[in-house]
């Protein structure tokens, strides 16, 4: 018989997180990437994800996303665990991030939890390393690359993404923000002006910042449809829906729609949700990232492209196994945090 393994558990700060990303980014991209590789070639666990909702609140919820990917080759190993995100909008009227959260890694031999790591960051870095995934895989004409950016919703993913758009290794003159907060929209524009050195302003109408980019990024806290009318996109733009619930079914109908995942996406009355119901079918979707990454073919540009990711549990626990593999050597484990070992 095996020796009995030790099990060990480390808890991971914040500020250990942000130091690691920020250091990390092109790493965290190739780990994105190869997380929808892995899911596209049916290497993945990822089931639906469980929403618990208040009834006396219903603008606030609490996310359980559960994850596992499959080790492949010598020395890669499984990876597992859960992610528990919440999201209480009124936290912004506070001067505090709406979302929340904290990762679960669980060890691939014994199945004990391994880490405990705060994941609000995790959770922003990989969906600003899907956004420039995306926008790599949909910008591939250099014909018509992206030359303006604009940011809608000044918050903590829009600041993720601003911060990763070099890695999309795309010439990009101007970066509007938008928000309705305009403290928040000026903030943010000041930040991608002197921290990442690209030229930033503030756009105060919506309809303008959506017109006049080639590049649009939504990161709003919206629940429903606010943006209805598909002229405001008839110049064919890259549209990263990030926050899944800011366009009207017509513009999802009149655009190529690219998704992480088509049975994630296609619930919890998202944008493409709604449109499945008005149309009773799917047939609106046109790819995914995932088939995309694995060598399919991008949509043409001859209408806009609209890319949804739902958000994929497998992102999360892969960006967190890449960050306790940087960190785990320095961060001693709790002692005796798993009491009463013997089975007898």
């Amino acid at each position: 018989m095996n020796a009995r393994p030790i099990p060990q558990f480390r808890v991971f700060t914040g500020e250990q997180i942000d130091t690691a990303v920020r250091h990390g980014k092109h790493a965290i991209l190739d780990t994105v990437e190869a997380a929808y590789r892995a899911h596209h070639a049916g290497h993945t666990v990822n089931p639906e994800s469980q929403f618990l909702r208040f009834p006396d609140a219903q603008r606030n919820r609490i996310i359980a996303l559960p994850a596992h990917i499959r080790g492949r080759g010598e020395g890669r190993e499984s990876v597992t665990g859960i992610k528990w995100i919440s999201s209480f909008p009124e936290n912004i009227e506070r001067g505090m991030p709406r979302a929340s959260a904290v990762l679960i890694l669980n060890d691939a031999v014994t199945g004990y939890p391994m880490a405990c790591m705060e994941a609000s960051i995790i959770s922003a870095a990989r969906t600003a390393a899907s956004a420039i995934s995306a926008l790599r895989c949909l910008a591939h004409d250099a014909t018509a690359c992206p030359r303006r950016v604009a940011l809608i919703g000044a918050g903590v993913i829009a600041r993720h993404v601003a911060e990763c758009l070099p890695l999309a290794e795309l010439s990009i003159g101007e970066v509007m923000v938008h928000d309705l907060n305009i403290r928040y929209a000026e903030s943010l524009a000041s930040r991608i002006e002197t921290q990442i050195g690209l030229n930033a302003r503030v756009e105060a109408s919506l309809e303008n910042a959506i017109r006049e980019s080639d590049v649009i990024v939504l990161a709003t806290t919206a629940v429903s449809p606010h943006i209805e009318d598909p002229e405001w996109f008839a110049h064919c733009p890259i549209v990263l829906h990030l926050s899944l619930r800011d366009l009207a079914p017509s513009i999802v109908m009149a655009a190529h729609n690219v998704v992480d995942d088509i049975d994630h996406c296609l619930r919890a009355s998202t944008s493409l949700h709604l449109t499945e119901i008005a149309t009773g079918h799917r047939r609106f979707v046109t790819t995914s990232l995932p088939h995309l990454l694995s060598g399919g073919e991008p949509p043409m540009r001859d209408r806009p492209i609209v890319f949804s990711p739902f958000g994929l549990g497998i992102l999360d626990i892969a960006v967190g196994r890449w960050v306790y593999e940087c960190l785990a050597a320095e961060q001693a484990p709790i002692p005796r945090f798993f009491f009463d070992l013997h089975r007898a």
